[in-house]
């Protein structure tokens, strides 16, 4: 188990919380946001192969929920730098028992928490802050021919967003509502 990461119980298994520990003094803190090597004990097993940044300017925007299809399945390390989220995650693997579940999280630049999110998994955020900065770490590149994503309002997932949904870009707007051959994705 890792000294600088701890694994915080969620109620669906794939997706897992990590508490950052920080290393303060009178002058601040440091706080490390990825190492792979303490990271393999929570599922990273990939490369980083890209390095994201995003800014959100208003509460109340949703992004996501975006997948990549295999072979280009992607492991994701989810942090606020600025501000606070509720980051969600919707396993979409193919023939799991959690299958269409998802586990919503707090995450903010005060709580020093990451959300690890395995292959198989549809990734959205919901800003409850303005000016929210999140930093992602991808094990997969961005493959636009791989992309996918669900609807954030879909009932059929059922997330309970915590302010009213506005700013949806207009590829999440487009995605269908699920339906019964929705089949997900190969695990």
């Amino acid at each position: 188990m890792s000294a600088r990461f701890t694994p915080v119980a969620l109620p669906l298994e794939g997706p897992v919380l990590l508490e950052r520990r920080r290393f303060s003094d009178d002058r601040g803190y440091l706080t490390r946001l990825f190492d792979p090597l303490d990271l393999a004990a929570f599922g990273w097993d990939g490369p980083v192969m890209q390095v994201n940044e995003t800014g959100t300017l208003k509460a109340g925007i949703v992004r996501g929920m975006h997948f990549q299809h295999p072979p280009h399945a992607e492991i994701k390390l989810v942090t606020c730098t600025a501000g606070r989220i509720l980051d969600v995650a919707v396993d979409v693997r193919r023939g799991s028992p959690t299958f269409l579940r998802h586990v919503a999280v707090e995450l903010s630049a005060d709580n020093a928490r990451s959300l690890l999110i395995p292959r198989g998994f549809a990734h959205g955020f919901q800003a409850l802050t303005d000016d929210v900065r999140l930093v992602y770490v991808h094990s997969a590149s961005h493959q636009p021919d791989a992309e996918a994503g669900l609807h954030p309002e879909d009932p059929a997932l059922g997330i309970a967003w915590p302010l009213a949904v506005h700013g949806l870009s207009p590829r999440d707007l487009a995605h269908p509502p699920i339906t019964s051959d929705f089949a997900g994705v190969a695990a």
